[in-house]
């Protein structure tokens, strides 16, 4: 019954008025809202929540999930399918830059691609109407990447992004990611011996 939900379920395929409506109402719930800011605390770490009870729930639940599974690198391999000899290299928490604005999640870099998962699941509708839960996910060969470079808020410059460029010309923008150089570093390693 749920893999049959899932084909309905197609990515840029049109959604009726009312069921983005309700899309949009679940999703707000773990989307920062425009009143929030984008600021570097002193211990380097991000925070785009409202408060910080948020931020530690957040992190205690990325604990929790990380001892229940067995590691980041079963993480890594129960988000996406790894192929055979793919090594994981580096995890960072991070926000992916959205339309509908940032969206906390991990990103993943391997020996064969950089991938995204976001924190948490999002409610989605079928064309049915039934509900379905889904993680964000976004995952990007290492061939597939043009470029990578950094950049930083002129106005404020604490605040660090990382700019992966496709080779058919999509950005992905990347910001509050914890241990920035170390990060980047990877990615840049990871990107030019693909």
């Amino acid at each position: 019954m749920q893999a049959s939900l899932l084909h309905e379920l197609v990515v840029g395929t049109p959604i009726i008025s009312s069921t983005y409506d309700q899309f949009q109402k679940s999703a707000n719930r773990y989307l920062p809202g425009t009143q929030c800011q984008y600021s570097a605390t002193t211990s380097k770490q991000v925070k785009l929540g409202t408060n910080i009870s948020e931020t530690v729930k957040r992190k205690l639940s990325l604990g929790a999930r990380i001892l229940r599974v067995g590691g980041v690198e079963k993480v890594f391999k129960q988000f996406f399918s790894v192929e055979e000899g793919e090594r994981l290299l580096k995890v960072s928490q991070c926000y992916l830059s959205t339309t509908s604005g940032p969206l906390a999640g991990f990103l993943f870099i391997s020996t064969d691609k950089v991938a995204f998962c976001s924190e948490r699941s999002m409610k989605v509708f079928t064309q049915r109407g039934h509900m379905l839960r889904i993680r964000y996910k976004v995952v990007i060969p290492l061939k597939k990447i043009k470029c990578v470079n950094q950049s930083r808020n002129v106005q404020k410059p604490t605040q660090k992004y990382i700019e992966m460029v496709t080779m058919d010309n999509f950005e992905f923008w990347f910001m509050g990611v914890i241990k920035y150089q170390k990060t980047f570093k990877y990615l840049e390693q990871a990107v030019s011996q693909a």
